[in-house]
């Protein structure tokens, strides 16, 4: 029988534009530091890390650790494009669940570069062809960036199948913003209006500017101890993974022309159903959540996928404000990537991080009202990879 994984503590740094931005080994080693010190732990007793990083030459990881200092341990890179800091908490929680290891840092991490993202190799076949020739049979390519296309394609194709209109994504950002307005971490933290975020320039199908998130740079980590290591360390254990999943692609996503499905949805749904399954809790259950809103296109789109609305109600669930403070369930308290920041490696483990606050009511002006008991996080990254994980504040 597995044993249950605990977090432990948590911390990040604020994020920030690539211009302001620290070396990745400061923003990591500061981040894994502040975790450690939110669980009360030691370095000497983490067993192992798991270092997630997209952008970075091999053992960065290590670089990052190395600043807390060096005790021989096993540290796992990881790279997952967008999900890499989920995948990495998700390697630490299997760890700790085996009894391989009792105590594990997940830490994650980006540098990014200023403009859109792009290819790091052009000599060698792109991990991204499949998904690149489906793409093409659906819809015609332009300037914009790569991403930018998959997503605003996926959210054009919804809009026209239920009649979505520009306003409804419109108002994800402008939602996104008011919440970050309350996060001291988040990059982006002024009010918008509907009109000027359909004002900014547009980039591709309902997505203008302002509805794209933006390139990023930060940290942030995650302790994950057995019940046993925290009794015996005197650790807080009331916050726990209760269930978790990862899904990859099915062959759907390449062979039903659908770019709903070329930008995740499937594997999304597939892995909240998972966790459904493996901890008797319904979406009904659930009031807060930290989903991928990369772009306001994959919000709306998840808001389906995950099951916080049924298939093509998710213009109704954002007018009437069901995904905010007062309605149903509140998404992206923190502000999300398209307010927060998006730093690739670090997005997962930030999640986490407002998720356990929120959990533990330190989430402050955030803090969704009542008693939270349950949390649940969602993370993808194309090419692919979806991981799905619930959080429950036990006694």
């Amino acid at each position: 029988m597995s044993r249950r994984a605990v977090v432990a503590g948590v911390g990040m740094i604020p994020f920030t534009t690539p211009s302001r931005s620290e070396t990745y080994d400061v923003m990591g080693t500061k981040a894994a530091r502040a975790a450690l010190l939110d669980a009360g732990v030691e370095y000497a007793k983490i067993q192992q890390a798991y270092a997630g990083y997209v952008y970075g030459d091999s053992t960065c990881g290590q670089a990052v650790v190395y600043g807390l200092g060096q005790t021989g341990i096993p540290v796992l890179n990881v790279n997952n494009n967008c999900s890499t800091g989920s995948s990495a908490l998700y390697l630490a929680r299997q760890a700790v669940e085996s009894g391989v290891a009792d105590a594990v840092l997940a830490v994650g991490f980006e540098q990014m570069q200023r403009g859109a993202l792009a290819m790091g190799y052009t000599d060698r076949p792109s991990p991204f062809a499949r998904f690149d020739a489906v793409m093409d049979q659906i819809q015609e390519r332009d300037e914009s960036p790569f991403a930018a296309q998959m997503f605003g394609g996926a959210g054009r194709q919804y809009a026209e199948k239920y009649g979505t209109s520009p306003e409804t994504f419109a108002k994800i950002s402008v939602k996104s913003r008011r919440h970050a307005a309350n996060n001291p971490f988040a990059v982006f933290r002024d009010p918008v209006t509907v009109e000027e975020v359909l004002a900014s320039p547009h980039i591709y199908g309902p997505l203008t500017r302002l509805q794209c998130c933006p390139p990023t740079c930060g940290a942030a980590a995650a302790v994950i101890v057995s019940e046993e290591f925290a009794r015996a360390n005197g650790i807080d254990p009331s916050v726990i993974i209760r269930a978790q999943a990862m899904a990859t692609d099915f062959s759907s996503t390449f062979t039903e022309n659908d770019m709903t499905k070329i930008v995740g949805y499937d594997m999304s749904k597939a892995a909240a159903q998972q966790v459904y399954e493996a901890s008797g809790v319904s979406p009904e259950d659930l009031r807060v959540v930290e989903l991928h809103d990369c772009f306001t296109a994959n919000e709306l789109l998840t808001y389906e996928a995950i099951g916080l609305t049924a298939e093509g109600t998710a213009e109704k669930f954002v007018q009437d404000g069901d995904n905010t403070y007062g309605g149903r369930v509140v998404t992206n308290p923190s502000g999300g990537l398209l307010s927060k920041g998006h730093p690739l490696g670090a997005t997962g483990l930030a999640q986490c991080a407002e998720l356990v606050w929120q959990l533990r009511g330190q989430a402050e002006a955030r803090q969704v009202e009542g008693d939270v008991q349950l949390a649940l996080q969602h993370n993808i990254g194309l090419g692919g990879a979806a991981v799905v994980t619930l959080y429950e504040k036990v006694s």
